[in-house]
């Protein structure tokens, strides 16, 4: 890859990457080999190609270093307002009671989502059980399989290995700071049905870490666990450790009332919990991290509401009272249900009718300033969007990947979308510039 040494503004480089340079990409072939070869040792009957032909893009994303430094500025800034105990109290007086038990371990793998603007990246969402880590741990591989010379382009510097050993302090640190001591004998991912869910390969990559590093693992459908003497079952296996890949947040459901009873109890170590999502994920949140005369009130450091105000887009809760106003911007909003996840009902203001729209307004959302996301060509066909994802432990990014798509919210259906590698320049007074630019 010839490389020359570019004057220009960082900025514009960036854009004119994003643009033009399809010179480098990901190895699919060999990924999806890679990966079908790991997994179906493991049990994984469906062929991955098959069923995930859109999980991955062959296209990396280009972003400037000092965007990457602004996201981890932008999480330390949200650690330290989420640590304030004003924000504690005003988020907990709206949270469901079995939010209020703090088991002493923050959660594993959050998830911050970014669309990078003009002004810098901005925060549209926080997730506590974000997908995709070890999945992009694999995308990384491939990309230096394909292409030595992308080294030193690649964000996740300290390559897979280090990220998966990351990873799994993060889960140990976890265990620890609920009070537990030694490591776990068996952590169990969980989730409804977990084979039909869409990234089960990637909880085989967790099981397979877990089972690297000499504890036993298991994918378990959250149906099989039972309470028995105060421990935490399924069939034979005693289940220390909880990996919770849920979407039923705060254990509501019925099919959920012994993972309600193993948290409330104690009876096993859950993470991600009911109390990270109240504090960090609900999208009520977002109206309160928007908010600078509410943060000052908290007596939030100056730094930290800098940050926030540039980097959170204004957040309002959508009632009756506000509606005729929501509607007649509603080009300028954007629609999320406050408890969702994976844009679930949400909407761009421009694309409602009237009909949604009343749906909205009865149910339990919030409108956010609609930040456009920034764009990744892939040749001669329309641009891709692309939003970013930091996955975070204890106000840590531990890697930064991009997600590629079509439409109103991000999915995996996009030709040519997907997970995709970010890149960024090593030296932003000497920037390499990949050939074919």
């Amino acid at each position: 890859m010839d490389q020359v040494i570019c004057e220009c503004d960082v900025d514009e480089l960036i854009d004119s990457l994003n643009r033009e340079c399809f010179c480098i990409g990901t190895d699919l072939d060999a990924l999806r080999a890679w990966l079908e070869r790991d997994l179906a040792a493991q049990g994984l009957s469906t062929a991955f190609v098959e069923a995930h032909p859109h999980l991955f893009s062959a296209l990396p994303v280009f972003v400037s270093k000092r965007q990457i430094e602004r996201m981890q500025e932008i999480v330390t800034a949200v650690e330290t307002i989420v640590a304030t105990p004003g924000y504690h109290a005003s988020v907990l007086a709206d949270a469901p009671a079995i939010a209020h038990h703090d088991p002493g371990n923050p959660g594993v793998l959050m998830g911050y989502d970014f669309h990078l603007s003009a002004a810098g990246p901005k925060l549209i969402e926080i997730n506590t059980n974000a997908g995709g880590a070890l999945l992009n741990a694999e995308l990384v591989r491939a990309q230096r399989a394909c292409c030595e010379e992308v080294e030193p382009l690649l964000s996740s510097c300290n390559g897979p290995s280090a990220l998966e050993s990351a990873v799994f302090e993060d889960f140990m640190t976890d265990w620890r700071m609920a009070g537990r001591t030694s490591v776990p004998e068996c952590i169990a991912i969980v989730d409804d049905m977990p084979e039909q869910q869409y990234l089960f390969p990637e909880f085989l990559l967790f099981k397979r870490l877990f089972e690297s590093n000499g504890i036993d693992a298991a994918v378990i459908d959250s149906k099989a666990l039972r309470l028995v003497d105060r421990e935490l079952r399924a069939g034979d296996r005693r289940i220390d450790f909880v990996y919770n890949r849920l979407t039923d947040f705060y254990f509501e459901g019925p099919a959920h009332a012994v993972l309600h009873r193993a948290f409330e109890t104690g009876a096993a170590v859950i993470s991600p919990h009911p109390r990270a999502h109240a504090l960090y994920a609900n999208k009520r949140n977002l109206v309160r991290l928007s908010d600078c005369v509410m943060l000052a009130d908290w007596t939030a450091d100056e730094q930290s509401i800098t940050t926030l105000s540039a980097a959170v887009p204004t957040t309002q809760i959508v009632t009756a009272a506000s509606a005729e106003a929501l509607w007649r911007d509603r080009k300028a909003w954007f629609f999320k249900p406050a408890r969702g996840f994976g844009s679930r009902g949400s909407y761009r203001g421009s694309k409602l009718t009237r009909k949604t729209f009343a749906a909205i307004v009865g149910d339990d959302y919030v409108a956010q300033a609609l930040v456009p996301p920034s764009e990744r060509w892939p040749g001669e066909a329309d641009p891709l969007k692309v939003d970013f994802r930091a996955y975070v432990y204890r106000g840590e990014v531990r890697m930064i990947a991009a997600r590629l798509y079509r439409g109103q919210t991000t999915n995996f259906r996009t030709p040519g979308g997907g997970f995709a590698p970010v890149f960024y320049p090593p030296d932003d007074t000497a920037t390499p510039r990949p050939g074919g630019v």
